[in-house]
């Protein structure tokens, strides 16, 4: 037995197929392009995110010659990008808005001068910023009307354009528009779904000016929910039997199922998870409060969650923007190069700041630059500033979970010991990078022996769904590591430089 697993994520589309010994069989991988309409804009082309879920899945079903074996497929994706689309034909009337896209910053200032930061908080355990989906719908609302009038329309059966996260438009897509769907981690993503009852929200909905009808229906993270369509989607018929937001995803697939069980995964962004259980914890400090997991059951679980908009993707500007480095994994051996950033420090606010600072105008900077600085200073420092973000709100959800913090000043750590960090995403394979971040954050980091958790994840969700995975149990008892990084040296003065250079990248884009 074996399940596909579709990772669409920001920048690509993995597929893995993975056997109910939780061993990867087969990968594939393919890229769509970014694209940027104007400064702090960026948007996804439907058409090219499908191509790439289809070329990233050929590349598995070229190498699986008993597709038999395959028993269900699982969805999981970047969350809170805004899509809209025709059920009937796939197509889209616009680009998808990402996730990263700023451009709804001063709606959420218009929104939060009404005063309803404290009523959208304790509904959706969100706060307004940009990042989230509902302010961009808002914003095609007010700013194409006519995009807007055509998914209005579906109230009145004249159209069938909808509205949705990208799980919901890849389903879509794979069941030939006979599912519109999404699960509760993707909708509480959206500043439209209520945690409490866990359902889309009337009056949020109204805020927002998004019709109903046009959402996706909210199902279970696990169990059947749909079919492919063999005719859409490369000759497969599978039950489509698992949905998880990427970062939940992540979560099932740091075997994280359990209250107080917390994970990092590096990916375009950094996200730290820590599993509540059944009790909604929301935060008094810049945390999100956001569903951990749909039951079959109807019942949820939640989770405390901080985002750090930018780390992958600041290699990648290395990479593309300055053409410092060829491809993302030579950073490691640039930033080896020398034995300490010599005074830079780099706050890759390039779409702003996320959790704890929550600045949608920050903008990314460089300081102690000197005739004196190299490119390998620069890289250098671009690991350390994954590193920092990733400690501010470790710190942070430590507090907020009721766990011991990190030590701030002792120079070496002795027991008891902080419990560790586990960690996955592609940046994870960064074996310097992992270093730092285990001398910064003072404790102990174990790195995934899979470090794709998403898809893996998705993969056991799926699997779940299907009888392939019992019960949680067998999910944790598959779980691996391939290692441990243990604190070697005290970073805490380097911390507060960090802390003073965020403070410079403050509020930049109003000013200016």
């Amino acid at each position: 037995m074996a399940v596909l697993s579709i990772d669409a994520g920001t920048t690509g589309v993995t597929a893995l197929l993975i056997d109910e010994q939780s061993n990867v069989l087969s990968r594939g991988y393919q890229e769509f392009p970014q694209h940027f309409p104007q400064a702090g804009w960026v948007e996804h082309d439907l058409d090219e995110i499908w191509s790439a879920t289809c070329a990233a899945t050929s590349q598995v079903l070229s190498a699986t010659p008993d597709k038999s074996r395959i028993r269900a497929v699982g969805v999981t994706n970047q969350r809170e990008t805004l899509a809209i689309w025709s059920r009937k034909t796939g197509t889209s009337p616009r680009r998808a808005i990402v996730w990263q896209d700023r451009r709804t910053a001063d709606i959420c200032q218009r929104l939060s001068n009404l005063g309803l930061d404290e009523k959208i908080a304790k509904s959706t355990g969100l706060r307004l910023d940009p990042y989230f989906t509902g302010s961009k719908a808002l914003w095609l609302a007010e700013n194409e009307p006519a995009t807007w009038g055509e998914l209005a329309s579906a109230y009145n059966q004249h159209s069938d354009v909808v509205i949705g996260t990208i799980d919901s438009y890849l389903i879509s897509r794979m069941s030939a528009g006979q599912a519109h769907v999404t699960d509760a981690t993707n909708a509480s993503r959206t500043l439209l779904f209520d945690l409490k009852s866990g359902r889309w929200s009337d009056e949020l909905l109204e805020i927002f000016q998004v019709p109903r009808a046009a959402l996706p229906e909210i199902v279970p993270s696990f169990g059947k929910c749909g079919q492919t369509d063999s005719n859409a989607f490369l000759g497969l018929s599978l039950p489509i039997a698992g949905i998880a937001g990427d970062q939940q995803a992540a979560l099932v697939g740091q075997a994280g199922l359990n209250a107080g069980d917390s994970k990092c995964t590096y990916g375009t962004g950094s996200f730290i998870l820590t599993n509540t259980g059944k009790e909604i914890v929301y935060s008094n400090a810049g945390l999100l409060t956001t569903v951990a997991l749909g039951l079959p059951n109807s019942s949820l679980t939640y989770a405390l969650e901080g985002a750090v908009f930018v780390t992958g993707s600041a290699v990648q500007w290395l990479r593309d923007g300055l053409g410092l480095i060829n491809k993302a994994s030579d950073i490691e051996k640039l930033a080896a190069e020398v034995s300490s950033s010599d005074g830079v420090v780099f706050v890759p606010a390039l779409t702003g700041l996320g959790a704890p600072h929550w600045d949608a105008y920050a903008r990314g900077t460089i300081v102690g630059i000197t005739r004196g600085t190299t490119k390998s200073h620069l890289a250098l420092a671009t690991l350390e500033a994954i590193a920092f973000q990733v400690r501010d709100v470790v710190d942070l959800m430590a507090n907020e979970a009721h766990a011991a913090s990190p030590p701030k000043t002792s120079p070496s750590r002795t027991s008891p010991k902080e419990p560790p960090l586990k960690v996955d995403g592609g940046a994870a394979a960064n074996d310097l990078l992992m270093q730092i971040q285990a001398d910064i954050l003072q404790r102990d980091v174990i790195r995934s022996a899979v470090l794709e958790s998403t898809g893996m994840g998705a993969a056991y969700l799926a699997g779940l769904g299907v009888g392939v995975w019992q019960d949680f149990s067998q999910v944790k008892e598959a779980w691996k590591s391939s290692g441990t990084f243990a604190p070697i040296v005290n970073r805490e003065d380097d911390y507060r430089f960090w802390l003073e250079a965020v403070n410079r990248s403050k509020n930049w884009a109003r000013q200016n």
